[in-house]
């Protein structure tokens, strides 16, 4: 059922200027023009932010479903996302490449999925390691098809997706050593697979994003170098979440306070772990060897300011740091693109970026 499939989410407004009106799966995927007669009056509002129509249907949608507080069996819950990504954003393209491979973990194999617009030949791709969101507790290579496959497309790199052991079976720092381990076969293995090891850049989405940034704080005290250059879309970077917009998105229906705390509950083991800079990347001290960063975030989402902290403290630190928020946007926003077209944008964006610091 469909209630059931999306109960993986949930989201509030923090102003609505008039009664939300109950959407439909069918409303949530109009066009915007649609979405403004049926939401009428009925906008949400962040002090000046006004959040995008499309982004408030699909949330609307997901409030008139969702049970609160509800978290389901790990099987089913891992599903849902699987079902929700299906249904709310565009299919993966059609590209010359797309392989599944299987590469050495440090507790096994590490699943992974490469993507390339164009076929095996005589030169090597830089590529770009790529880390999924889903709270350290779900997403796979299915959860993030559409939006890699868009990436390698559009930026003419290699994207190569990796999975990492999930919690809470495996718990802090197993997702850690998984990216690490991904990121170092790259380096070391790339040119197996027509990457180009001299170019190996990572990005990843919420938790994702999180894996990705620790992975650069890894690699920047070792001696195999930093990646090239991090897109961290709407990280997690601090396990406190005491920010403002935490404090503004307690309600929020994709991910309210009570779910991140669950995540973090499945994830760390225990409040000591949220201190460690490999679970809190803001938390580290020097941040002077990270390289190049763009970081994307969403003007309604609760990690709004893990990203926003994140940038200034790179900035502040030398660290050339591209940094946008989309003031109307929701968590998770490049992963919902049939419903929320300001989601291609955003990807286009990644792209282009990747396009200019890879060639």
């Amino acid at each position: 059922m469909l209630g059931n499939l999306l109960l993986v989410n949930g989201w509030k407004g923090s102003h609505v200027s008039a009664s939300s009106p109950k959407i439909s799966l069918e409303q949530a995927l109009v066009g915007e023009s649609e979405a403004l007669k049926v939401l009428g009056d009925a906008r949400v509002w962040l002090g000046q932010r006004v959040m995008d129509p499309k982004a408030q249907l699909v949330a609307e949608f997901v409030k008139s479903i969702r049970a609160p507080g509800y978290f389901p069996p790990l099987k089913e819950l891992r599903q849902q996302l699987v079902k929700a990504v299906e249904i709310l954003d565009e299919p993966a393209p059609a590209l010359a490449r797309k392989e599944n491979l299987t590469v050495p973990g440090p507790a096994g194999e590490i699943c992974a999925r490469i993507y390339a617009s164009v076929s095996s030949g005589l030169t090597a791709l830089p590529v770009l390691a790529y880390f999924h969101g889903g709270g350290w507790v779900q997403g796979d290579l299915e959860t993030h098809d559409g939006l890699c496959a868009r990436l390698a497309l559009w930026s003419g790199a290699m994207v190569i997706a990796f999975e990492y052991r999930l919690a809470p079976e495996h718990k802090f720092p197993a997702a850690v050593d998984d990216c690490c381990a991904a990121y170092l076969w790259l380096r070391d293995h790339g040119a197996e697979i027509g990457a180009d090891s001299g170019r190996v850049a990572v990005a990843g989405d919420s938790a994702g994003g999180n894996l990705a940034a620790v992975v650069c704080q890894q690699m920047a005290r070792g001696d195999v170098g930093t990646p090239m250059f991090q897109v961290l879309l709407y990280p997690a970077t601090d396990m406190i979440f005491n920010t403002l917009s935490h404090s503004e998105r307690a309600q929020d229906e994709f991910i309210p306070r009570d779910r991140l705390d669950w995540y973090l509950q499945q994830y760390l083991n225990g409040d000591t772990d949220k201190d460690d800079p490999r679970a809190s990347p803001l938390r580290t001290r020097d941040l002077s060897a990270q390289p190049p960063a763009l970081i994307i975030y969403g003007g309604f989402d609760p990690l709004r300011d893990d990203g926003r902290l994140y940038a200034e403290r790179l900035s502040a630190s030398g660290v050339d740091v591209t940094i946008h928020e989309y003031p109307g946007q929701i968590h998770a926003f490049l992963s919902l693109t049939k419903a929320i077209p300001q989601g291609i944008q955003a990807t286009r964006e990644v792209a282009d970026y990747m396009r200019r610091q890879f060639f």
